[in-house]
């Protein structure tokens, strides 16, 4: 596909030129023009007039496989939310029916395995109408979005300790974008956490930190750590675009992001919001 784009837009150079060339010549002996400004501009409208036409002709292939491509995905998207769906409603119902420590002990780990990847594929149909449509910014309370991603990440995590102290920040941005943020940089923290881990949220301000009591990071580590899909440790689950699409929307929006983190001590992520613009609630 993308090789014929290739040899398309070669040939638009190749045939625009052309066209150039010629026009210059017609104008100069075909109709007898002598000055040299009235010659260059009539072939210049020449040449953009059939550059133009040859133009929407070589890129009308790739403008075809990206709509396919939307198409695809979408649909792809559409048919994997049935399955998750399924196995969680299905766990629920063998919940019921069985009662020993192990089946149950199975079940949990089923069901949160379910639960990843429903998160999974809200962040890819985040991503998708992201691409396709105009981001919903408004104006909330920043407080609110961290306590409504930890009713989900508690029930996900009951093994952590959590410390949490939040105060009231209104912020203008993507709120579900920010959603996706956190869940992240939270997941992170636990995905990189001892059995008994302890995560640390703060919101003073205008600023975030969340921290964890982990296994740290050296400075290679954080040196490819906005790298997409990278793991600095290979044995342990990925979690796809992970801090590839944090820095990402931290750029977006403004938001200094600062991450500091030692060996066997833990990570400290802390997100920045810019005072300028943003409301204090």
């Amino acid at each position: 596909m993308f090789r014929n784009v290739e040899i398309a837009l070669a040939s638009l150079y190749v045939t625009t030129t052309g066209v150039l060339i010629a026009g210059i010549y017609y104008v100069h002996q075909v109709l007898g023009v002598e000055q040299w400004g009235i010659i260059a501009f009539l072939s210049l409208i020449m040449t953009l007039m059939v550059g133009g036409i040859l133009a929407k002709i070589a890129i009308t292939p790739l403008r075809e496989h990206f709509y396919h491509l939307e198409r695809f995905s979408k649909e792809t998207l559409h048919e994997l939310n049935l399955p998750i769906n399924t196995i969680t409603a299905n766990v629920q119902m063998l919940r019921k029916s069985h009662s020993d420590e192990k089946s149950l002990k199975r079940l949990e780990r089923i069901e949160i395995a379910a639960e990843m990847l429903k998160e999974r594929y809200n962040e890819l149909d985040y991503m998708i109408k992201k691409q396709s449509e105009r981001e919903r910014i408004e104006q909330f309370d920043l407080s609110e979005v961290i306590e409504e991603r930890l009713v989900f990440l508690r029930s996900l995590y009951p093994s952590v300790t959590w410390d949490i102290s939040v105060a009231s920040y209104a912020v203008n941005c993507d709120r579900i974008g920010l959603g996706k943020v956190i869940d992240n940089l939270i997941e992170n923290g636990v995905k990189y956490s001892p059995k008994n881990p302890i995560i640390t949220i703060t919101l003073q301000e205008n600023t975030v930190n969340i921290c964890d009591n982990g296994i740290g990071m050296d400075e290679i580590t954080l040196m490819h750590i906005y790298d997409r899909y990278y793991q600095s440790d290979s044995t342990m689950a990925g979690y796809g675009i992970g801090l590839n699409l944090v820095k990402r929307y931290c750029d977006r929006y403004g938001i200094a992001l600062h991450i500091s983190s030692h060996i066997n001590e833990g990570t400290c992520v802390k997100l920045e919001f810019k005072k300028r613009g943003i409301v204090n609630g």
